[in-house]
This record gives C-alpha cells, sequence and structure tokens, in this order.
C-alpha cells in the first residue's frame, strides 16, 4: 500500500509538471527550436499503455536523463533527438539505448531479420565482426530504425528543467534511480501492469519484460521516499 500511494504521489506531482509546461508533446513533433532548458528529466508515456492502480490516465513507460558524468556536454535536447532519429525516419540505435529497446522487440514480434542489431559500437565494427558489407548492414537496419522512429515518435513525455552540472550525484541522477525504482514492476507487486499488446514484452530484456518500462537500469533497486522533496522542488520552479 505504501508504494502504492506513493505511485499516486509520483503521478500527481507529474501532472502539476503538465499543467506548468502547458502540455504532453509528442517527440515526432519536437524540434530543438523549442524552448527547451540545458539540461533536465523526462517522462515517457504510451498511448493505450492505461493506469490501472494509481488512478487515470496513462501510465509512465520510460524514464531517463543524460550527462551524467563529470565533463559531460549532452543537452536534454540531444538527448531527447538521439531517442527521436531523423526528420526522414531514420536513426542510430547505437547511440539510444532507447532506440536499441524498442528496436529488439519489433525485431522479435514482427520476425524481422537483423543480426547486427545492437552489435559493434558503429556500422563499420559491426559489419566487420559480422564478415559483411557495410551496405548490407545499413539495408538491413534501415527498416527497423523507421519503425522504431515511428513508434518513439508517437509517445507523449514531460520534460523537467534540472540544470545541475553533470555528475553521478546530480539532481537529475538522483531523481531518474528513485522514479524507476518506483514505477518498476520488477520482483514486486504488479502495480499499472501493463496492456497486454505493451511491445516491451516481446523484448529480449527480462528486466524490460519484468519492469514494465522501456529502462534497463535501475529496475531492481528500490526507491527512497525522500526523493520526492527534490522533485517537488524542481516541479515548482518550473514556469
Amino acid at each position: 500500500m505504501t508504494r502504492l500511494r506513493d505511485l499516486e504521489r509520483l503521478y500527481s506531482l507529474l501532472h502539476d509538471l503538465e499543467r506548468r509546461v502547458g502540455e504532453l508533446r509528442v517527440l515526432a513533433n519536437c524540434s530543438n527550436r523549442m524552448n527547451w532548458p540545458l539540461r533536465g528529466i523526462y517522462f515517457f508515456f504510451e498511448p493505450n499503455e492505461a493506469r490501472l492502480d494509481s488512478g487515470s490516465g496513462l501510465r509512465v513507460v520510460r524514464v531517463g536523463t543524460h550527462a551524467l558524468i563529470s565533463g559531460a556536454k549532452s543537452t536534454l535536447w540531444q538527448r531527447l533527438s538521439q531517442h527521436r532519429g531523423q526528420n526522414r525516419g531514420g536513426g542510430n540505435h547505437r547511440g539510444s539505448i532507447f532506440r536499441l529497446l524498442v528496436g529488439q522487440a519489433l525485431i522479435k514480434r514482427d520476425g524481422l531479420r537483423a543480426a547486427s542489431w545492437g552489435i559493434g559500437s558503429d556500422v563499420t565494427q559491426a559489419a566487420g565482426r559480422l564478415n559483411i558489407a557495410r551496405e548490407a548492414v545499413q539495408e538491413q537496419e534501415r527498416p527497423i530504425e523507421i519503425g522504431v522512429s515511428s513508434h518513439i515518435g508517437r509517445l507523449p513525455f514531460l520534460w523537467l528543467s534540472v540544470d545541475d552540472p553533470p555528475d553521478s550525484k546530480s539532481d537529475r541522477g538522483l531523481l531518474e534511480r528513485n522514479c524507476i525504482g518506483l514505477l518498476s514492476n520488477y520482483g514486486k507487486h504488479q502495480l499499472d501492469p501493463p496492456s497486454q499488446n505493451w511491445l516491451g514484452s516481446y523484448s529480449e530484456r527480462e528486466k524490460v519484460r519484468s519492469s514494465n518500462l522501456w529502462n534497463n537500469n535501475h529496475v531492481d533497486e528500490s526507491y527512497d521516499p525522500d526523493f520526492f522533496e527534490v522533485l517537488e522542488r524542481h516541479i515548482n520552479s518550473m514556469t
């Protein structure tokens, strides 16, 4: 019951955040011309993934941030754009764990052929490891990258400005870990379970399937309710 109350509190705070930023945005419609904070944390929801225990509305399916290593330069928009992919529909799953996870699930669900998916740090390295032409890797991966962009591009999301220095002990890192720990169903009583058709159920990552989130890190961790004070403080600073 404590976790359920905390979930209700989290979604209440996210509702307040939505009111402050004006609306949920859809990633496919976003660009760098919008007024993004330099650094922050984001919460993705998914159409047809309704909350069943903590209230009404869509459930959060991914929480993320960026620049948690000292000296990191990435901005919030740069991270979001890596997840979104290119305007023409392609993308680079090797630069986005979110894209990697969604692509793996699409491959399994739809019976697609992509032996190179997730192999190597770039297309050239993947081609070398598989002993095939670089062009063959690109041709094999292109329709999957397009499918990933289409899926992620439809997801509504909220963003929260947390402009602290890049560091693993930043407020962004604290909020990411604790929000995921609270939302995750991994090894816990199921709250707000996924729909029968949730794409993540096809993931080859057991942590994605069991947590019911497009996250692989922190899903097996507990959370400290004290994080609510930090979350509420940053939400109250949003205008």
